[in-house]
């Protein structure tokens, strides 16, 4: 399917060629580098209303209004509702039976003379599917990974290209769309962490699937979103804040993963050098754990997420097996204190050096990195429930020859116990949980946060059987119909178990 793509200059060329389409072009930060392949290829005049730099600060806020920041989400929002306003009011009685009108925009920091800002950039697309339809929309973030300024330039023009194309002639497939944004480009030279769809023509996609693409394609190492299902973009959530993570499957969100994160939470706000009130904190889910059954179940994924934003909890996806990946994905962003809770079991599996094979210097080298930002790990017992037995910081059973390792880092404040944690949780292991739901146990109730009990009954979670009472008032149906997720159907899929 990638290989029968057209390549740029064709796929610019066939935008000027589809005779509905007609708008304007609004870059700001790397000159006209989208607009240009329009130009180049011929036949312009029948596509482009308007091509415009408001490169001077004061000239675009009197274009756009004021804005603290002039690479962010919001002055990219008000380039598109300015330019695609200004395109209706003007065009529409003249053309609008025959046209379908769009407004892109970007805003971009690429690189400086000195190299060092941070360079990446905010683009998208206001458009109409067909004429007089209702409008639709295409956000997204790039990061710009070339070293020189002239091939970031080039790299921004492609993305624009794909993504005009993309929305114009497979805004049909958001999958297909997604894909191909990077076409004749690779990862190494453009990452994309964010993307939202709106609008008429994407009324039934999940916006929280599409950035589970982004991770799964490559196409970014981690994607974020909120409770309420809105997607994030990493940056402007994490920028200069302390961030708190707990990783885990979270199939279900069990009262454990709740406490865990409460008492570390607790501990991390207590640190000298973090203010509580700006701490950021995240439930990670890695793609790892996602494909731990094969291909992604996307009713699963969903599943999981729902029940974590039940619980009003931001949610990470990322393609960071190794802590010390996440470690520096998340100082990436921040250079205020990193903590990251976790069980003693995996505290045991952080120190088998068979995980550090491919690194050069092995275990040492990953550790190396993992706190070299004083980053903190908080550890949650773990009861063995034969003989009653805490498992702890103090008495972690760790191989002879790296224990000297694990004292030091013990000794240092890098890995602390956590002491303020519900006793009764202790019992409660997720896998047992899902085996409860699935084989009709009640007592797993008893396990999980109300609001989380009453969303697995409600929609049938991981198999769970809704309550005889429901089942008398339904009625028999033909066919098994899609799950509505958000504002997306998603088809039926049998949920996979551990």
């Amino acid at each position: 399917m990638l290989s029968e793509r057209p390549n740029t200059e064709r796929k610019a060329l066939a935008v000027n060629l589809d005779a509905r389409r007609y708008g304007s072009f609004a870059e700001i930060g790397a000159g006209q580098e989208v607009v240009r392949w329009f130009f180049r290829v011929g036949g312009a005049a029948g596509t482009i209303a308007k091509s415009m730099s408001a490169y001077d600060m004061s000239v675009s806020d009197a274009i756009y209004g004021h804005c603290e920041r002039y690479v962010c989400r919001q002055r990219l929002q008000d380039m598109l509702d300015h330019e695609h306003a200004l395109n209706l009011e003007r065009l529409r009685e003249s053309r609008g039976d025959t046209t379908a009108f769009f407004a892109f925009a970007d805003t971009v920091s690429a690189r400086n003379f000195h190299g060092t800002n941070d360079c990446h950039g905010w683009m998208g697309i206001r458009f109409q599917a067909h004429p007089r339809d209702q409008d639709s929309q295409i956000i997204l973030h790039v990061r710009m990974l070339d070293t020189e300024n002239a091939l970031q330039q080039e790299a921004l023009g492609i993305v624009g290209v794909n993504l005009l194309y993309g929305a114009f002639f497979l805004n049909h497939e958001p999958d297909q769309l997604i894909e191909s944004l990077l076409d004749n480009l690779s990862t190494r030279r453009i990452e994309i962490d964010m993307i939202e769809f709106s609008g008429i023509a994407f009324r039934h996609v999940d916006n929280r699937v599409m950035s589970l693409r982004l991770v799964q394609l490559g196409l970014s190492s981690a994607a974020m979103f909120s409770a309420n299902g809105e997607v994030l973009q990493p940056s402007e959530v994490l920028y200069k804040k302390p961030i708190l993570v707990e990783r885990g499957s979270f199939r279900p969100l069990t009262n454990v993963n709740v406490d865990m994160i409460e008492a570390a939470k607790e501990k991390f706000q207590g640190e000298a050098d973090v203010d509580a009130s700006e701490v950021v904190s995240l439930a990670e889910i890695t793609m790892k754990n996602l494909q731990a059954n094969g291909d992604i179940d996307l009713r699963d994924f969903l599943a999981r997420v729902d029940l974590l934003a039940a619980s009003g909890m931001t949610v990470l996806i990322s393609d960071y097996f190794e802590y010390y990946r996440l470690a520096a994905y998340l100082a990436r962003y921040t250079k205020k204190k990193i903590g990251i809770t976790m069980g003693a079991a995996s505290l045991v599996e952080l120190f088998d050096e068979k995980y550090y094979t491919k690194l050069d210097g092995g275990i040492l080298e990953s550790f190396g990195r993992l706190f070299k930002n004083d980053l903190k790990l908080y550890i949650y017992p773990l009861l063995d429930r034969k003989s009653g037995e805490l498992t702890t910081v103090d008495n972690l059973k760790i191989a002879e020859e790296i224990r000297t390792l694990y004292q030091y880092l013990v000794d240092k404040g890098c890995i602390e116990q956590l002491d303020d944690y519900n006793p009764e949780h202790l019992g409660t292991f997720s896998r047992e949980v899902l085996e409860q739901i699935q084989s009709g146990d009640p007592s797993w109730t008893e396990h999980v946060p109300a609001e989380v009990a009453a969303l697995i009954q409600q929609r049938g979670f991981f198999g769970c059987r809704r309550p005889k009472a429901v089942k008398a008032i339904e009625k028999p149906r033909a066919a098994i119909a899609p799950l509505a997720v958000g504002n997306g159907l998603i088809p039926s899929a049998q949920v996979q178990s551990y």
